[in-house]
């Protein structure tokens, strides 16, 4: 068994010897890594390994994509493959494949290699360490060759280090159990779901639904299984676990995110920050152990805006900005937000849900763990990041009346053409959001009403989503982006009309919360990344009324969310567990 304190005492070819095969066939890796010893932690080890990958060149980085052998291809069935690829090839059954799955996999193999001139690589044993199944490795492979060629050459690299890290477990003996149960914890929820999606195996959990009430119910089963005081449902159908400190008055730390999701969504967003607190809560519970505070987890009923036409009621509700116009809301069967409370056994009463304000008083801050729902952190190889503030919004519509005329007879310079004139301001709102630092803007939508192929558009709608990290960079992006228009239009002879539909403020992350989720990660081993949120979350309706501060987990595959695609390592999570545990003592202990 590989012991860390061992290996940091070792000469460097006694550890590249210890190391040979985490990174196939490249002891270089190694090699290099060496010079950083000691490593606190394994996710230290981890960590300076990939650093050395990333820092190495191009050519370096591909000859070790090389270095690893197609899955179930000439080396496996001519029995060369490594000790560690054969017994991750075969825990996945690809030894085992049925005559049509290895035909598949062999097309696959040979289209991804003329396509990209590496194999394809994959690890096998999945986010979860349990194995992927042959249907799951032949639908990444499908999926991964139409990639873009740099887009897959990062990816693969990531594999890899999937792959060394699940290495690294099997010769340590570590186990990341706590994160492990939060993965599960979170394919359990998914299994329920809303017709038609759940017929189609997809996900869709929308509010006070008969999938959102059973998420509801297991939710409370599963905290009083994990130790909390008391489990509970509130009157918007928010979730609410307590668990007390030292003394029952005690002050409480509020944490938690949504249990909603988008329509055919990703398992673990929003959930991941409800099951990173119990897991801690279980653990609390299992020693016997009250800290000075109580802890109190609350599963949102609502984030996403998906039923009705209202967005984060659920932290909404706990902050005292429950909009009583909501109830009247209907969805898009008629049945208003009342009406599906009441049938949901909720009293729809606005003294109740006014009686959910939290005191500010009785609480020493809010923190939500959450899955990035980016690119960033993969593209650092970091497992947690550290949120300095989520990010103001205004969002607007736009629309450029210019003339309509025949497409045939009118001269180029003679037109009065909208949609060119909006297409010139899809690249103004590009190059004004990236002369913003951390910034960003979208043109999510664009339509030429009543179009047709012959007709100069005369009318052109647009949507505009702005976001910064403050107030001051959302509204300069903003100026900038209506100035460039409105001067485009005159130049272009058309009439420019821009409507604010909805503006947002930044919640900048509380400084000593942020600091104490600092020492976390640095706890890890981990170096440390700050960055904002460019995402909605609950933290910013609870920020209104107390301190709060958010950490992020990597996601994989690039960090796509709110897909089916949507996924966390057990690592990754056990990671953000171990923050959380360090963060709740570094909080037990007085400044």
């Amino acid at each position: 068994m590989l012991d860390l304190q061992e290996l940091n005492r070792l000469e460097r070819g006694e550890f590249v010897a210890r190391l040979e095969g985490v990174y196939e066939h490249s002891p270089w890796i190694a090699a290099r890594a060496w010079e950083s010893r000691p490593f606190a932690t394994l996710a230290a080890l981890k960590a300076g390994l990939c650093a050395v990958v990333r820092d190495a060149s191009r050519d370096e980085q591909l000859a070790l994509i090389r270095a690893h052998p197609e899955l179930a291809g000439k080396a496996a069935i001519a029995g060369e493959l490594s000790s560690d690829s054969d017994r991750e090839q075969s825990h996945a059954g690809l030894a085992s494949c049925t005559p049509a799955e290895f035909a598949r996999i062999g097309e696959l193999n040979a289209l991804y290699r003329q396509r990209f001139g590496w194999p394809f690589i994959v690890a096998v044993l999945g986010p979860r360490g349990r194995g992927l199944s042959r249907a799951e490795i032949i639908d990444a492979m499908q999926r991964r060759v139409e990639h873009p060629r740099e887009l897959e050459f990062a990816e693969s690299l990531r594999q890899i280090h999937r792959i060394a890290e699940l290495r690294l477990n099997q010769r340590t003996g570590e186990r990341p159990l706590l994160g492990e149960q939060v993965h599960d914890w979170c394919e359990a929820l998914a299994a329920h779901s809303e017709p038609p999606w759940n017929e189609r195996g997809e996900l869709t959990v929308t509010y006070l639904s008969e999938a959102h009430q059973a998420c509801a119910g297991e939710l409370q089963r599963w905290m009083r299984e994990s130790g909390f005081d008391s489990a509970g449902l509130d009157a918007v159908g928010n979730v609410v676990g307590v668990y007390h400190g030292s003394r029952p008055d005690a002050p409480r730390l509020l944490c938690g995110s949504h249990y909603d999701t988008v329509r055919n969504a990703g398992r673990f967003d929003g959930r991941v920050g409800i099951f990173v607190p119990m897991a801690c809560i279980r653990e609390l519970a299992r020693a016997g152990r009250r800290l000075p505070f109580g802890i109190e987890v609350v599963g949102f009923a609502e984030e996403e805006g998906q039923r009705y036409a209202a967005t984060f009621l659920g932290s909404a509700a706990l902050a005292g900005e429950f909009d009583p116009a909501w109830l009247n809301l209907p969805d898009a069967t008629g049945v208003t937000m009342a009406q599906a409370m009441r049938r949901a056994g909720l009293s729809a009463s606005l003294a109740d849900i006014a009686g959910l304000r939290r005191d500010p008083a009785s609480y020493l801050g809010f923190v939500e763990v959450h899955i990035e729902q980016g690119p960033v952190l993969c593209e650092l190889d970091l497992p947690l990041g550290v949120v300095s503030s989520i990010n103001a919004s205004v969002r607007c519509v736009g629309e450029v009346t210019g003339l309509a005329a025949h497409a045939g007879t009118t001269p180029m310079n003679s037109r009065r053409d909208a949609a060119c004139a909006v297409a010139e301001t899809v690249l103004l709102v590009e190059r004004c959001a990236a002369a913003e630092p951390d910034a960003v803007a979208t043109v999510g939508q664009l339509e030429v009403p009543g179009g047709s192929t012959n007709v100069i558009p005369g009318r052109c709608r647009f949507s505009l989503d702005v976001r910064a990290p403050s107030d001051a960079a959302r509204d300069r992006v903003r100026d900038a982006i209506e100035q460039g228009f409105r001067k485009l239009c005159a130049r272009r002879g058309v009439r420019p009309e821009l409507r604010e539909t909805l503006r947002a403020a930044a919640a900048p992350s509380d400084p000593q919360l942020m600091q104490r989720w600092r020492q976390a990660v640095r706890a890890l081993g981990l170096p440390l990344h700050e960055m904002p949120s460019g995402a909605g979350h609950d933290a910013m309706q609870i920020h209104r009324l107390i301190p709060q501060a958010m950490l992020f987990v990597r996601g994989a595959v690039s960090g796509i969310s709110h897909n089916p695609l949507e996924s966390s390592t057990a690592d990754d999570l056990h990671l953000a567990c171990l923050a959380l545990q360090q963060f709740l003592e570094d909080l037990s202990t007085p400044c």
